[in-house]
């Protein structure tokens, strides 16, 4: 196992620090979704940082990957158990972000 570092705030940012790893999660809260999907739905990814962005997701445990046995290979990204718990911190980052929206139309 890496060595983490002490601050929990700082475990997270590791983890999730990086936008596309945030909407990674996001598309993968409500289900599972081939990459395809994923590229899609994620606005301005390109295929190589989304792979990375999987890969390093996959070997930090948040997320699954399942090749079927198919031809065309077909493969399914879906979150893990501990994936799913960054739900709450997740729609706090929603909760807060449509608080600055609100705030900031008002200053306009």
């Amino acid at each position: 196992m890496k060595e983490l570092p002490p601050c929990p705030v700082e475990i997270t940012l590791q983890l999730i620090g990086d936008k596309w790893k945030v909407l990674i999660l996001r598309e993968l809260m409500p289900d599972k979704k081939r990459f395809s999907e994923l590229q899609r739905s994620i606005s301005n990814v390109s295929q190589r940082m989304l792979t990375q962005q999987l890969k390093a997701m996959e070997r930090d445990g948040l997320i699954n990957r399942v090749v079927f046995a198919e031809v065309p290979p077909r493969v399914e990204y879906s979150l893990t158990e501990l994936g799913e718990s960054m739900a709450p911190v997740l729609d706090s980052m929603q909760s807060w972000g449509n608080y600055y929206k609100k705030v900031m139309q008002e200053e306009s």
